[in-house]
């Protein structure tokens, strides 16, 4: 899956999505996406790369906790066999959750 087509599956959810973050100027309303690439977790063996894999974040942010807006990012990557582990916070200093949702993408 290449990072464009990620990108069309979370704009599928309905809510804003931008790479990494959205400029300060055009910052929409709370539920947005954004997604990053943290790293790489290859699979290499006889000194070269066998398996490209990117670690992907992709961070759901709301101003509370929002089942629904989880449950129509995780029916996504549920529909497309993306596997998925997750962390919360509270980011007292923006009043917003931030649910994050690491994936790996080859």
């Amino acid at each position: 899956m290449t990072l464009s087509e990620l990108y069309a599956l979370l704009k599928s959810t309905g809510y804003p999505v931008a790479y990494s973050h959205f400029p300060a100027e055009s910052a929409p309303q709370p539920p947005f996406i954004t997604y990053r690439v943290e790293g790489s977790a290859n699979f290499f063996a006889d000194n070269r790369v066998h398996a490209k894999i990117n670690n992907i974040l992709v961070e759901l942010y709301t101003e509370k906790k929002d089942l629904t807006a989880e449950a129509a990012l995780e029916a996504v990557f549920d529909l497309n066999g993306i596997t998925y582990d997750t962390l919360e916070i509270w980011i007292p200093d923006e009043g917003l959750f931030q649910k994050t949702y690491m994936i790996g993408v080859v």
